[in-house]
């Protein structure tokens, strides 16, 4: 068959699922750390973490075996996210393309969509994640002591309600938006551009995901830095409130409180975790894409 067959929707979704996965596989430990190491600036205003020390310790603590708390909830958020993210996003590019030439803005808008999209699908998956990798690190008497993923999403389900789930959606919705426009939109064009410097291959596909996942790293770590705090926060004691209530009022709360640059703790692992993940997620989608046109 000729290699420009195209890509049914079923095996865009199915390739970008297996993609994430694959990735994630790789890059939970330093998710992890970025996670941990976003929340103790929480519990720590002011203080700054170096990212060696801090992992150095993080290892010392519980090992390596620690970073792998809430593989599973990144696995099945990897399921439900990365392939309705990107495998949306190939669904609604080829379809646009149909009716009109695809330009930047063009990718910009399915990608923005799809991000969205599959973020409000993936929820539960986020959550439980946030929990199952921060949970370790906290007080005793704080720990929920979450035992995996199914404990953690009945517990959260049955001690806070499913809406719960769904309580720091907003930063999380606009971060998807803006990884699927930053992201995916943007590893679609390098791949235009790198392609019209005479690079092609796997060369094109490593240079225009590390350099996408470069952008939506500097981009999204502020919404990234919000979706944490609402994610794992609990009422205050005495007033029964919730300190963190939207997306914005988040980051500006901490930026006032702690700094601009408090949003930005954790870059580095956050940025191996982006980079990373972007680089294998995309390199198995396009192996894999690559051999089923090839059939």
């Amino acid at each position: 068959m000729s290699s420009s067959k195209p890509i049914p929707g079923w095996f865009a979704f199915t390739s970008s699922g297996i993609g994430g996965i694959f990735g994630w596989v790789f890059i939970h430990p330093v998710n992890t750390l970025g996670i941990r190491m976003n929340l103790a600036s929480m519990q720590n205003p002011g203080k700054q973490l170096g990212f060696l020390p801090f992992a150095s310790n993080q290892l010392k603590q519980g090992g390596i075996a620690n970073l792998y708390n809430g593989l599973g909830a990144g696995i099945w958020r990897q399921i439900f996210y990365a392939s309705s993210r990107y495998g949306l996003f190939q669904v609604f590019r080829d379809t646009l393309a149909q009716h009109r030439e695809m330009d930047f803005i063009s990718r910009l808008s399915c990608a923005t969509a799809a991000g969205g999209l599959a973020a409000l699908i993936s929820c539960p998956c986020e959550v439980s994640l946030v929990r199952l990798s921060n949970d370790a690190t906290l007080p005793e008497a704080e720990r929920r002591n979450y035992k995996g993923v199914v404990d953690t999403f009945s517990r959260i389900a049955s001690e806070e309600g499913v809406a719960a789930f769904w309580r720091g959606s907003m930063p999380f919705v606009t971060r998807a938006c803006l990884v699927g426009a930053t992201q995916v939109a943007t590893y679609d064009q390098f791949k235009t551009i790198y392609a019209g410097f005479g690079i092609k291959g796997n060369a094109n596909v490593c240079a225009s995901s590390f350099t996408a996942g470069l952008v939506y790293s500097v981009i999204t770590m502020p919404f990234e830095s919000a979706k944490n705090r609402m994610a794992s926060q609990k009422p205050d004691p005495e007033t029964g409130k919730l300190p963190y209530r939207g997306t914005l009022q988040t980051i500006q709360t901490v930026a006032g409180a702690e700094g601009a640059l408090a949003l930005y703790n954790g870059f580095f692992p956050y940025f191996l975790r982006c980079g990373g993940h972007t680089v294998l997620m995309f390199f198995a989608v396009e192996k894999m894409q690559k051999m089923y046109k090839a059939t």
